[in-house]
This record gives structure tokens, C-alpha cells and sequence, in this order.
């Protein structure tokens, strides 16, 4: 069963310096038949404007994920990490018992434009921790960027997650076996794809579950996430 949430379906909040698209209920969105999807809590596609930013806040008990599309993300956070986070580098902190931190726009000039990932840990109270990694673009594959583990040199995730990138080139093909009592989310980046016989465009996404080989083939040069889950 393959369901579909549009692009234009997603929350939105626009303030001026920030643009952003809710897949899920966030902030001031709430719909209650998208509250996530399995541990998967909030993909956020966000845009900010030239050095503006979030001022530093405090979360707790939530992994959250920072997949750079285009331009550069300056993250600062309470217990002493402090990068720029760009396109083929993926940024991953633990919030456990709690943590602050700041993302601005490390621009002055250019929008910085990103997806903020946030997955709800399979235990509460753990130390916050901080983790970020080169995922250099592996073409036409599925690359495997986030998992419990951390194998393959993928970011660990506190949670039973695997996490893939993909970026295919028009014609290509790939497939993903889902284990038995296991569901997935396809977020689209950019491009568009044919999910079996269901055709995704940039932004839109869909939660995948009773599927046994999830076969993805790009009409056009498409970027893509895929979220492999416990149910």
C-alpha cells in the first residue's frame, strides 16, 4: 500500500526570512491524520533567507537529522559543536535529555535550503550527542547515509532507521526490498519518479507499507530519501 502526500497537501509557514513546508503537524500546522509516520515525526522542508536564522532553543529526546540541499547551514549548540554544514554533508544530534542549539544561514548573500529531519528515539534520557559525516553522492544507487548501527559509514541513529539518499540519473532504476512488518516514507528532493505504478514529484512524499521490493525509476536527474522503518 503506497500512500501519497502531495507537495501542495503539506503545512506551510511563511515569516518573511523563513519559508517552510510541513509534511507532518508542526508548530501552528496540525492535521490529525499526519502526525508522522511510524518513528518518523517531522520532515520539514525549510528555506531561509541570506544570514537570518534560528536563535538558539532547547529540544529534548528527538533525533534530528539536517540534509543540506543547496547552500550552507551554520549550526552552534550547548554542548560545544559548532560547523557549517553543506550539500554532501549530513548532520545528526541527539536532543536526549536536552540540548540547545542555533541554525542560521551562513550566507550573506545566497538562501540556504534544507530538509530538517526529526525521528523519535527508541529510548528516553540518553546524553545528547552530536554527529556529522560525508555522504558523497553515489550515482544511480541507493546510499545508505543513517542507520542504528552507523555501519557502512552511515551517521547513527538512535532508533531502528535505515536511512538512503538516492540520486538517479532520467532512466535509471533501483530497488529496495522492505522486509516483512517493516514500512518506509519516500521523501522526493527534486525530479520526478515512478514508485511502481504512482508517479512523485519534488516535494511530495509517501508512506509506504505491506510492500514487499519498492522499485524506483527517475523520469528525470532525481534526489530522493528513503526511510526504511520499524513499524
Amino acid at each position: 500500500m503506497i500512500t501519497i502526500r502531495k507537495s501542495h497537501e503539506r503545512g506551510r509557514a511563511n515569516f518573511g526570512w523563513l519559508d517552510s513546508n510541513h509534511s507532518f503537524s508542526f508548530g501552528h500546522y496540525y492535521d490529525r491524520n499526519h502526525m508522522g509516520w511510524g518513528p518518523l515525526r517531522v520532515i520539514n522542508e525549510d528555506r531561509v533567507i541570506a544570514g537570518a536564522g534560528f536563535d538558539p532553543h532547547p529540544h529534548r529526546d528527538m533525533e534530528i537529522i539536517s540534509y543540506v540541499i543547496d547552500g550552507a547551514l551554520e549550526h552552534k549548540d550547548s554542548i560545544g559543536n559548532g560547523s557549517v554544514i553543506r550539500p554532501g554533508r549530513l548532520q545528526r544530534m541527539s536532543a536526549g535529555t536536552g540540548i540547545r542549539h542555533s541554525e542560521y544561514n551562513a550566507s550573506k548573500t545566497e538562501p540556504v535550503h534544507f530538509l530538517q529531519i526529526w525521528i523519535l528515539p527508541e529510548q528516553q534520557g540518553i546524553a545528547p550527542g552530536y554527529e556529522e559525516k560525508d555522504i558523497a553522492a553515489t550515482a544511480n544507487d541507493l546510499q545508505l547515509i543513517g542507520s542504528r548501527s552507523g555501519r557502512d559509514g552511515s551517521i547513527t541513529i538512535h532508533q531502528d532507521v535505515d536511512l538512503y539518499a538516492a540520486h538517479l540519473g532520467k532512466g535509471s532504476v533501483v530497488e529496495h526490498t522492505l522486509q516483512k512488518g517493516r514500512i518506509a516514507w519516500l521523501q522526493m528532493v527534486s525530479g520526478t519518479i515512478d514508485l511502481g505504478e504512482t508517479t512523485l514529484n519534488a516535494g511530495d512524499g509517501a508512506a509506504i507499507t505491506q510492500e514487499d521490493i519498492l522499485k524506483l525509476q527517475a523520469r528525470t536527474d532525481t534526489e530522493a530519501l528513503l526511510f526504511d522503518m520499524a513499524a
